[in-house]
């Protein structure tokens, strides 16, 4: 069962850039872009959920409700997910092709980088019509995955002290969903001074720049030698080094959070098993924030509509179709939280 969707706007996502370099295992050719919201078009047979005309945010993950890790509360680890960069839909056929008639490969079911989109339903959720669009696009990645990390993965609980490695789109809402959480210290981390700034807006009492300070040592100072109990690792790509710093930046017993993306070719952690066996530190990791999308975006969307939760502080910028690759740019250089293509 499927629908046509006319895209409004697509937020820009680190996934997607990481994807087009090879960084994740796809199908090529492939139209990236997932954080996506638009206008539904047109209902194939068999589809009551959503009608023409009804606004939806895409979700990378057509949670199916009905495989074992839906029936637990995780659907953000749905069989589907696998899917994402098989290219095909459910059925296993192609909707995209080139002028040649030549199959054009669909990221995760959604390709959110063009103007219309044919996805499957349960890649659609029906929000509010009075939502502007170029912001509700967020809820579909970068926010329930910031935010569902500190509040779902990491549990972080009134009065603990977090530490968020990376203050990018996803970063930022790790920022803000920890200080919803209660968290007395939250500390941003970032090589980025303009995004420290910005993170004290969503929350954070800390900040620390790795170009002029240990940001392990800087943690530990601030916890008076104990170590966070909550480390992020929120960076675009997550490297050895990087899980590495994590670890020895959280206390005894505490969680480090997996939740950027890694070069598929990454074998190795920069880790020790003394951390595990003596300290009883915990590594975990992360997919959208362990959130169950069709509950948790609308709620989210609650959360902005009641002044509780920043979505317009997000976008930096806005752009259009035909500006992606000065987007991707800006991006990359660190000008962005969040970058949204526009579609006129």
């Amino acid at each position: 069962m499927k629908v046509l969707v006319k895209l409004v706007a697509t937020g820009l996502c680190h996934s997607d850039w990481h994807f087009a370099k090879g960084e994740a295992p796809v199908r090529f050719p492939m139209v990236v872009g997932h954080e996506g919201a638009g206008i539904v078009e047109k209902v194939g047979p068999g589809v009551s959920e959503v009608q023409p005309g009804d606004h939806v945010v895409l979700c990378y993950i057509p949670a199916c409700g009905k495989c074992r890790w839906c029936l637990s509360g995780l659907a953000a680890i749905c069989d589907r997910g696998i899917l994402i960069g098989q290219g095909t839909q459910l059925d296993g056929t192609f909707r995209l092709h080139n002028q040649r008639g030549e199959d054009v490969a669909q990221f995760a079911l959604v390709s959110a980088f063009s103007e219309y989109t044919v996805c499957p339903v349960d890649s659609v959720i029906k929000i509010d019509p009075d939502l502007p669009l170029d912001r509700a696009c967020l809820v579909g990645c970068a926010v329930p995955t910031g935010w569902g990390a500190a509040v779902n993965r990491a549990r972080v609980r009134p009065g603990e002290t977090v530490a968020i490695f990376g203050t990018g789109g996803v970063g930022m809402n790790a920022v803000q969903g920890a200080a919803m959480a209660g968290a007395e210290k939250v500390i941003a981390i970032d090589l980025v001074d303009w995004k420290l700034e910005k993170a004290k807006e969503f929350g954070a009492t800390h900040t620390i720049n790795p170009t002029r300070e240990d940001p392990v040592q800087r943690v530990l100072d601030i916890t008076h030698g104990v170590g966070a109990d909550v480390v992020l690792l929120t960076v675009s790509l997550v490297t050895a080094d990087i899980i590495g710093q994590g670890v020895r930046a959280t206390r005894k017993a505490g969680r480090t959070v997996i939740v950027g993306a890694s070069d598929r070719r990454m074998d190795r952690m920069n880790i020790t098993p003394y951390d595990f066996m003596l300290l009883a530190k915990e590594i975990v990791g992360t997919i959208f924030g362990h959130n169950v999308p069709r509950v948790d975006i609308p709620r989210l969307l609650e959360l902005y509509r009641d002044g509780k939760l920043k979505l317009d502080e997000l976008v930096t910028k806005r752009y259009r179709l035909d500006e992606i690759n000065q987007a991707f740019l800006d991006l990359e250089e660190g000008r962005l939280l969040r970058g949204v293509l526009v579609f006129d």
